[in-house]
């Protein structure tokens, strides 16, 4: 959302009719949650809907262990320990091989981390690079208190899994389980 943004510089729909009434459901409000939750993670919609469908089977609030099971992607760690850049890059790296968890490499972007399990970037990929500069502006982004980060060492620990309050994103996931809950 720039200044650009047709959406910013107008608060109305495009057109003839745009001005006349805002047509705002609530479907349509729910819609952009998930959107902008699937957008945030780079998920397509079959495995953001296999993600929440988890959620779901899970005991307690479907809303935040959605939230919870996304925070705990392997891509999604490597992009918040500092490994990489943005999460797209987080998952190529992940994907390319670059990735070890507990000792043994994993190829898995959607991989679930648990609680204890240490994250590391392998020996022959740390001089990379994207991750040597990812790294060195991780600082500015700041790390979660759920993870630990060895810089040094090029890993990172999970201490424990993310709480509601320790996830800040601009999402009310309690409409992306009231979409999907039609």
């Amino acid at each position: 959302m720039t200044e650009k943004c047709a959406i910013e510089r107008r608060s109305y729909p495009p057109g003839q009719h745009g001005q006349a009434r805002p047509r705002i459901s609530d479907y349509s409000t729910q819609l952009r949650e998930k959107q902008k939750l699937r957008r945030i993670y780079g998920l397509q919609e079959r495995q953001f809907r296999g993600v929440f469908e988890r959620a779901e089977r899970r005991a307690g609030v479907t809303g935040e262990a959605l939230l919870r099971l996304l925070e705990c992607r392997l891509d999604n760690v490597v992009y918040r320990l500092g490994f990489g850049a943005s999460r797209r890059e987080a998952r190529q790296l992940v994907g390319h091989g670059h990735v070890t968890v507990n000792g043994r490499k994993n190829n898995i972007p959607g991989a679930q981390v648990r609680a204890g399990d240490v994250v590391a970037v392998r020996e022959r990929s740390r001089s990379l690079v994207s991750i040597q500069t990812a790294l060195e502006s991780v600082e500015g982004r700041g790390i979660p208190e759920w993870l630990e980060l060895d810089k040094v060492g090029f890993k990172g620990t999970v201490r424990a899994l993310p709480t509601k309050d320790q996830i800040t994103l601009p999402v009310n996931e309690q409409m992306v389980v009231e979409l999907y809950s039609r």
